[in-house]
């Protein structure tokens, strides 16, 4: 699988889990296996970085987030499409050397364009390229 792919996959289990904290990820990879009959018999080790690293970095990651958010505005107040990605972008940019920030940053943006709008992919670049200056 291709990173990308990788990535909108890891984008559909972390919503899933975001609505429903007693799902794992092999139970939602092998349901989106029978929707989708591209994907590997094997949970990629990619995608199970990126699970398992923002489930387990999940409040650091919003503690980041919530840094670079527009005054008065919380996580709460969020999209949850839109938190999701930018939980999975900041983990990249982060935590995985591998990943230069700028396409951690485009990969939100373009999973903001096929799951959320207009609004949000520029509000989504505005959070996460604050993020990379004032972090890096």
């Amino acid at each position: 699988m291709k990173r990308h792919a990788i990535r909108e996959v890891a984008f559909q289990i972390l919503f899933a889990m975001e609505s429903n904290e007693t799902t794992n990820l092999a139970e939602l990879y092998q349901q989106l296996k029978l929707q989708n009959k591209e994907l590997s018999p094997e949970i990629p080790a990619y995608l199970e970085l990126l699970v398992t690293g923002v489930h387990n970095h999940l409040a650091e990651l919003n503690d980041l987030l919530i840094k670079y958010l527009k005054a008065g505005w919380s996580l709460q107040r969020l999209n949850k499409a839109d938190l999701v990605i930018m939980q999975l972008a900041t983990f990249e940019i982060k935590f995985v050397a591998e990943t230069p920030n700028r396409v951690a940053v485009d990969e939100a943006l373009e999973l903001a364009r096929e799951y959320s709008d207009e609004a949000s992919r520029k509000f989504i670049n505005g959070v996460l390229s604050n993020l990379i200056q004032q972090e890096n």
